[in-house]
């Protein structure tokens, strides 16, 4: 389910950059705007997160789909070792799957066309370490956001909206310093491909240090017992693999509810 979460991202960001950036393309022809095309960009992408979080399979394994989100729910102990070791195998597994299939349904060349470039994240002008800074700040919002919400028993089901909210406004405002990977996996699908290894330790190491600089700060703020679990969304009929505490929190709640 992990890789198939982050092949459909893939799959969908090659044709939604594709479709908006190829030179046939009409609607590249239509918006000459390139901001706004990135906009465009990231509210599909946002979207796309959105609704593949509120799938069937993002409410089974929890919808990370990006090794940094794994590795920061093993350090705040919400899921084992031993699971957390075929999730990340799965999503960098998924994350070259995802932009092979791409490369079979649109054709290679469009894939690997300049304007494309198999949708590698890429540092901008301002340089390697502008990239790395700016990961390191995108992904510690991203996670911040998550644990905040997630952990929120009146707004946890929204958890994808801000989610997907932040995957688009980064998109729109991140995207020309850092290429907005936020995901290891997601980085090494697109190089992978594409042969394109630049500055590809910049998106192994800047979002799992920016995602586990979140989960420390939410910590010495809550507490680690106010960390319930680590599914984006908990609220469906799916079971729980994860060390989750989840239920035990509603517990008070529910007792409450049949005393009245």
């Amino acid at each position: 389910m992990e890789a198939a979460e982050l092949a459909l991202f893939m799959l969908f960001a090659c044709l939604f950059v594709a479709l908006l950036e190829l030179p046939g393309s009409p609607v590249r022809q239509a918006i000459d705007d390139a901001w706004l095309r990135r906009m465009l960009i990231g509210i599909c992408m946002g979207l796309t997160a959105i609704a593949i979080i509120y799938s069937p399979l993002g409410k089974q394994s929890g919808a990370h789909f990006n090794p940094a989100v794994t590795l920061t729910f093993l350090r705040l102990g919400k899921i084992s070792s031993w699971d957390a070791a075929f999730y990340i195998l799965a999503q960098f597994i998924g994350g070259v799957l995802g932009v092979a299939l791409a490369a079979a349904l649109l054709g290679e060349p469009r894939v690997a066309d300049p304007s494309v470039n198999y949708i590698a994240t890429l540092p901008g002008e301002a340089g390697d370490m502008w990239a790395f800074i700016a990961e390191v700040v995108i992904s510690f919002g991203l996670m911040l956001t998550v644990l905040l919400v997630s952990n929120n028993r009146r707004i946890s089901r929204y958890t994808a909206l801000f989610a997907g909210l932040l995957i688009a406004t980064y998109i729109t405002i991140e995207a020309p310093i850092s290429g907005m990977s936020m995901n290891p996996a997601r980085s090494l699908g697109s190089a992978l491909p594409g042969g394109i290894w630049t500055g590809l330790w910049i998106y192994f190491l800047a979002p799992p240090i920016g995602m586990l600089l979140a989960a420390e700060c939410y910590i010495r703020g809550k507490g680690r017992p106010a960390v319930l679990c680590c599914k984006l969304h908990h609220e469906n009929d799916k079971r729980c693999i994860f060390r989750c505490g989840y239920g035990k929190a509603l517990r008070p709640k529910e007792s409450a509810k049949n005393d009245t």
